[in-house]
């Protein structure tokens, strides 16, 4: 294509919808619009565009247009994200990526980093998809389960998540406390509803405890300490989250199969930065006192 500011303009006709919507966002008048549509559709000879009354709608032509400038689009503000890592001062957007469950963790220490650098911008992004340090969706993954083994990445061991199964005070007015594996007949449990999940304890427990006895069944770990602590059954916690509440016990001595590892993972072309590698060595210190 010859000219790139003519696709940025379809795009942005294509995503708005109206010419008015677009000029606004690329700051130009909207004869320039205009144009730029006109220009394109002559020069591939092809209609982009059907014209309404209600504004633009991309033709089949345009959708697939539309879809290589997304993308592209997607791949220019991956780059600047990755460029704006390798400034020499901790500034600019500092990126950190984990399961949301270990946000009580993280967020403290994004915070306290945050205050002794004020130019930062912290964003924390969580969720179950792996976010793409390669495409600078990141600086700075924590990751659970087996070594990342993804290319260009650099890969550190970080903690090891100790886990316990846990009731409530309630539940065990209730149903009294097992005296260990071999005394969980007649007890209820909490458990994940994935029963494709990979967690050490899931596992675990699908094949210590017949599937009858797991009657609380939840889609991610939050859910889970809700209903071990209104009662519902015996669940896995962290043991750093459970010993925040008193009303919780732990009913038997934890297993290390229960246990999994946390990973620091960083981009090769980022981990050398002088704010990544500050942070890195604030998370590590800060660490030390997650664990109870």
């Amino acid at each position: 294509m010859d000219n790139w500011d003519e696709v940025k303009t379809a795009y942005q006709v294509a995503r708005m919808g109206t010419v008015s919507g677009a000029a606004e966002v690329l700051g130009v008048h909207h004869a320039t619009v205009i144009r730029h549509i006109d220009a394109i559709e002559a020069r591939l000879a092809v209609k982009l565009f059907q014209r309404h009354a209600r504004g633009y709608t991309p033709t089949e032509a345009g959708e697939d247009l539309l879809r290589v400038a997304q993308a592209t689009e997607d791949q220019f503000n991956q780059l600047v994200g990755r460029m704006k890592g390798r400034g020499d001062d901790v500034s600019g957007e500092l990126v950190v990526t984990s399961l949301g469950s270990l946000a009580p963790l993280v967020v403290p220490t994004l915070s306290a980093f945050q205050k002794s650098h004020p130019d930062l911008i912290v964003r924390y992004l969580t969720g179950d998809r792996l976010f793409r340090l390669e495409y600078g969706e990141a600086h700075v993954a924590i990751r659970a389960g087996s070594a990342p083994d993804q290319p260009d990445n650099v890969v550190q061991p970080f903690i090891t998540q100790e886990v316990g199964l846990y009731a409530s005070k309630d539940y065990i007015d209730r149903h009294g406390k097992p005296s260990g594996i071999d005394d969980f007949a007649g007890h209820y449990f909490v458990g994940t509803d994935d029963e494709n999940s990979r967690a050490p304890f899931s596992r675990w427990l699908r094949g210590a405890v017949p599937s009858e006895q797991i009657t609380f069944r939840c889609t991610n770990n939050f859910c889970i300490r809700e209903a071990v602590l209104s009662g519902a059954g015996i669940g896995f916690m962290a043991r750093w989250e459970a010993a925040r509440d008193p009303n919780l016990i732990e009913v038997i001595e934890p297993l290390p199969e229960w246990f999994g590892n946390l990973w620091l993972v960083t981009h090769v072309d980022l981990h050398r930065t002088t704010k990544v590698q500050a942070f890195l060595s604030f998370l590590k210190e800060q660490s030390r006192g997650w664990l109870p």
